[in-house]
Parts: C-alpha cells; sequence; structure tokens
C-alpha cells in the first residue's frame, strides 16, 4: 500500500509555501539613528532577509495558515544535511514527520491516516496497524515529496521578487526576544504583508504576517544554524507500508 497524497499534506506544504510567499513582499526597517539599515531602502532590506534566511544552514519555521477556510498549523525544524523533525495539523488531523538523510518517517493520528489511505484497498485493516507507529517511506514518495526539505521551504521566498517592491519601513519591534525592523506592503485587494526583520546580527527573517486575501498567515522563524536532532524511531515502532494491506495476524 502507498501513501498518496491528501487535503493534509497538500495543505500542510502550501501552508508553508503561502507564508513564505507572503513574507517574500514584505521587508523590515527602523527609523533613526538606531536604524542598522540606514540607507537601505525597505525593498533592498527585504532582499537582505530573503538571502539571509535562505544562506542558513538550518532554520526552524513554525506558524499558522488558512487554505479553503482550514486552520493549518505547522512546526518544522530543517537543515541542509537533509535532517529534518516536525508536527503538523490541520482538519482534525495531525501528525509527526521526522528525517534522517535519505529516509522519511511519519507517524500520524487516525483521522491523517484515514484521509491519506482513503480509498486503498485494506486501509481500515491498516489503521489499526498504524496506531502509535511511524510509516518509513522514501522522501520523494509521492504525497511525501517536498516535506522536510530545506530548500524546497524557502524556494517561495525568491520565486517572484515582485512580491517583495513597494514595501515601507515602518519601526521596529521584538519578535521572541530579538530586536527587529519591520516593513509592510498593502495590496489594493486590502491584502496586507508585514515582515520583521533581525536588527542585530544576521538579518534573518523573524516573522512573517498576512492579513486578508484567501489564505491569511503567521510564519515565525528561529533557531538559525542549530543542530537538528533528527533521530530514527524505534525499530519496532516503524512499520512497512508494504505490509500495510495485509490481513492481520501469523
Amino acid at each position: 500500500m502507498k501513501l498518496r497524497k491528501n487535503a493534509v499534506l497538500v495543505a500542510m506544504v502550501c501552508a508553508g509555501a503561502t507564508a513564505l510567499a507572503g513574507c517574500g513582499g514584505n521587508g523590515g526597517g527602523g527609523g533613526g539613528s538606531d536604524d542598522p539599515f540606514e540607507g537601505d531602502s525597505a525593498d533592498q532590506i527585504a532582499d537582505q532577509a530573503v538571502k539571509a534566511t535562505q544562506g542558513a544552514s538550518s532554520v526552524r519555521m513554525a506558524g499558522t495558515a488558512k487554505q479553503n477556510g482550514a486552520t493549518i498549523t505547522v512546526d518544522f525544524q530543517v537543515d541542509e544535511q537533509d535532517r529534518c523533525k516536525g508536527k503538523m495539523s490541520g482538519k482534525g488531523a495531525s501528525a509527526e514527520v521526522v528525517r534522517t538523510g535519505q529516509q522519511l518517517f511519519v507517524q500520524g493520528d487516525r483521522a491523517f491516516w484515514s484521509n491519506t489511505l482513503k480509498g486503498q484497498p485494506g486501509a481500515e485493516q491498516a489503521l489499526d496497524k498504524l496506531k502509535g507507529r511511524w510509516v518509513k517511506t522514501a522522501p520523494n514518495e509521492q504525497g511525501t515529496e517536498g516535506m522536510c526539505d530545506k530548500q524546497a521551504f524557502l524556494a517561495a521566498m525568491d520565486s517572484d521578487k515582485s512580491e517583495r517592491s513597494g514595501m515601507k519601513k515602518t519601526g521596529t519591534t521584538t519578535v521572541e526576544g530579538k530586536k527587529a525592523v519591520t516593513l509592510e506592503k498593502k495590496k489594493e485587494n486590502g491584502e496586507k504583508f508585514t515582515l520583521h526583520v533581525a536588527a542585530e546580527g544576521d538579518p534573518y527573517l523573524l516573522k512573517t504576517v498576512t492579513e486578508g486575501g484567501k489564505a491569511p498567515s503567521e510564519m515565525t522563524f528561529s533557531a538559525f544554524n542549530e543542530k537538528v536532532d533528527a533521530q530514527e524511531p524505534p525499530a519496532d515502532q516503524v512499520v512497512d507500508p508494504k505490509a500495510l494491506g495485509k490481513p492481520s495476524g501469523r
């Protein structure tokens, strides 16, 4: 039995992409002599923030986004060595994900697997086998492609540079104890992008907010360049997906 793309996974990926696309349209800034970006335009600051965040060896991204009326929550920590761990939830379902190199492990609740395996032979039998277990699969398996891929998560920030043009500096704030400069961009349709950029050290993205429009979202970024402690689950807790459709019993 194969994992296949489902509403929860698609929404999770879209949530991350939407938030990052929104943040790509934002910029950060501050005023006065304390402005660490003095002399730079808001658009230039936004460009610096995107490049700095993409260049980090690892990052944690946590937040929420609405897709088709449903709120999707994600919390993933990823690095450039294909290590990742995270959680996602939405539409009454939730799952945890761990990636160690070329192996990806997914543990979901009954609602998650019910959505994932819907319509497949042996789905009901599989649900009982999956309780409290991890499913081992390849990162490029249909339904899990792009998950735990740092570059895939962050690529949307630079997919449309026009999204981060026309920004305005609006002041300073604090994000999780870190000083940040704030940029905003308002569209004619009422959608508003807000981007908070670290005002000390590297100009990393610290938080992005998209208000209005069809996909409001909020995403925070932290744990830059920190080790991702992703470890394979114990072998006795891992299920081979090929055996999911087989009858129970010995």
